[in-house]
């Protein structure tokens, strides 16, 4: 094979193996991020070339434990392995990563693979980590015995795939396979890895000594829950304590432009469209990005340490008494981020009814798409001040998530009374070793994330926004805004909405909110930009006039509102499709618009009663 070819190389191991880490630390930023045809399972291809000039195309195929597939992922994999994924090319190498401090788990797949009969390599990862516990890993024994070339790697080192890269520079797509017996029998694959585990590692203890006294503390079933509340809480005051002085220079840079653009164009429908519609929109949804980031960093940081996991377990026996499992935190901890993917790993909770009740309850969970509402309210209506040691606001915040978690499990509580169709399913885990997160694949996972965003900002909320400005525009040019077409639909839709103390611009940012619920931040900004008779106030942020124009019963409302707003409608679209019955969607989107208008009306009429009106 020659260096200009592109060699297809599939990583595959067990959950929680490194081999995301060695896939960033191959391929860097040059990676591309989709899902496979057909189905909503993601798709991370990249590229890299070695230093001996050949070219490879490396995908990081989904986590397995199993090629017997037990869910979509595991079935995805032994598909694509294997050959017989529509679509998919099969790969010429199959790079098998496995744990130097599991391998009592981590073989027994291996030996799978290797039964496939392709081409292959075993990378042994976390050969630092083996060496600080003492375990021994023979790798000749191993390759030896396995018949496949067998190389240590170090994700977390610049150098620690380089053993790695020169054995697949003296590979090629016709590369001998394994001559391996077929292991199909669960006994015979249990054999062969006692049989290796007792060749070729030595392990003085099964468990490092550092994992057993941070877990006598994260375990215990009451500081465990005490230092869970601690790092949650203390998540959210960093979202607003970290995060304030990138949003004041975004802020004040989306302010600058739009008084630039509007004095430097002359009055008309193109100015507005600019500063009122594209600027004052998108600008209004841009600047909470630092916070989304935060949040991120956060969760990113507690998935690579290998603590997420044991929070599952931790919270296993108080899940259940509201009609989950521990296998639900994760699905739901997704669904922080977004309720799409969160909806979509349901598909490792077996029990059926778990299942379900985990769909119907994560759009509960406050997705990062609420956080700019979130933010733009309580920094117009929350005072900025100190309570103890700690910021107010940060405190409102951690409230408004704390108040969908306990909604989420009264609202499981009452599927599990309702329905008793209940089989059990024991809650069994791999608990990784502790590791200390590698600032490289926090960075690449922000950037993920952060484009994701930004192209939910550059497509559908910019695409919306003008929609909404042309509403609003027309068809008197910008005139009185209350006789727009969007004016209409304002002051009709509050005939339903008064009760709850929304005003017509709130009823207009509600309908758009509905394709994305950061949108409803766009739409304020837009409405209020159109509306404002003063140029230079239609250029400031959109905090001050709200905070100007609503009561603070209002703001609150609205607060209250989006803990159970109806989800949006790509949410909707996932729960169809995982459940394939329109049912469900009906009964989700019902629940959630009676939750949070009953919430809202309370708030607002309870508020007003204390004079906040």
């Amino acid at each position: 094979m020659s260096a200009t070819e592109t060699l297809r190389v599939a990583l595959v191991g067990n959950p929680n193996c490194g081999k995301t880490a060695l896939f960033n630390l191959l391929t860097g930023s040059r990676q591309k991020v989709a899902n496979y045809a057909g189905v909503t399972v993601e798709r991370k291809e990249g590229r890299f070339l070695a230093p001996s000039g050949r070219h490879y195309a490396l995908l990081d195929l989904p986590g397995a434990y199993s090629l017997h597939a037990a869910s979509l992922d595991e079935a995805i994999t032994r598909d694509l392995c294997r050959g017989f994924y529509p679509g998919e090319a099969a790969p010429d190498v199959i790079v098998c990563v496995v744990d130097a401090t599991n391998l009592r788990l981590h073989l027994r797949f291996a030996l799978e693979v290797r039964a496939l009969g392709r081409p292959m390599v075993l990378a042994v990862n976390m050969m630092d980590a083996a060496r600080r516990r003492g375990i021994e890993v023979d790798l000749g024994a191993l390759e030896r015995e396995l018949g496949v070339p067998v190389v240590p790697t170090i994700a977390v080192r610049r150098d620690g795939a380089r053993e790695l890269v020169a054995s697949l520079d003296r590979m090629s797509p016709a590369a001998q396979a394994p001559h391996a017996a077929q292991l199909a029998d669960p006994e015979a694959l249990h054999a062969e890895t006692r049989r290796l585990l007792a060749l070729a590692v030595t392990m003085p203890r099964r468990t490092a000594e550092i994992d057993d006294a941070l877990d006598r503390w994260l375990l215990h079933p009451v500081f465990g829950l005490l230092a869970l509340g601690v790092v949650m809480f203390l998540i959210f005051q960093a979202v607003y304590a970290w995060a304030k002085p990138v949003m004041d220079l975004i802020d004040a840079g989306s302010s600058a432009l739009g008084a630039w653009t509007a004095a430097a164009l002359p009055p008309g429908p193109l100015n507005s469209l600019l500063v009122d519609g594209i600027i004052s929109g998108v600008g209004g949804v841009i600047v909470f990005l630092p916070q989304i980031l935060v949040l991120f960093a956060f969760i990113l940081a507690l998935e690579e340490s290998g603590y997420l996991p044991r929070a599952a377990f931790l919270l296993d026996r108080m899940m259940a008494s509201a009609g989950l499992s521990g296998r639900s935190f994760i699905p739901l901890l997704s669904s922080f981020a977004c309720a799409i993917p969160g909806i979509m790993a349901t598909r490792s909770i077996q029990d059926p009814r778990d299942r379900l009740a985990t769909i119907i309850v994560a759009p509960l969970m406050t997705c990062s798409a609420r956080l700019p509402v979130y933010a733009l309210l309580i920094g117009a209506f929350i005072p900025a001040q100190k309570v103890g040691w700690f910021n107010l606001q940060g405190l409102v915040l951690f409230a408004l998530y704390a108040a969908g978690i306990v909604s989420a499990l009264a609202v499981a509580w009452v599927m599990k009374k309702w329905r008793r169709d209940k089989s059990e399913h024991p809650l069994l885990l791999e608990l990784p070793s502790y590791r200390m997160p590698h600032p490289r694949d926090l960075a690449l996972g922000l950037w993920e994330r952060a484009m994701i965003f930004l192209k939910r900002v550059g497509g559908i909320i910019l695409a919306l926004t003008i929609l909404l400005w042309v509403l609003l525009y027309f068809p008197n040019g910008g005139g009185d805004v209350t006789q727009s077409f969007a004016g209409r639909i304002g002051h009709a839709m509050t005939f339903v909405f008064a009760p709850v103390g929304f005003n017509w611009q709130i009823c207009i940012a509600l309908i758009p909110g509905m394709a994305a619920r950061e949108v409803a931040v766009s739409s304020l900004a837009t409405v209020y930009a159109l509306s404002s008779v003063d140029d230079a106030a239609a250029a400031h942020a959109l905090s001050p006039l709200i905070q100007s124009g609503w009561s603070i019963a209002t703001g609150l409302s609205l607060l209250v509102w989006y803990i159970y707003a109806p989800q949006c409608l790509s949410t909707l679209a996932t729960i169809k499709r995982e459940t394939g019955s329109w049912k469900h969607v009906a009964i989700s989107a019902g629940y959630l618009f009676a939750l949070a208008y009953v919430a809202s009306l309370v708030t607002y009429q309870v508020a007003v009663a204390m004079g906040a009106g």
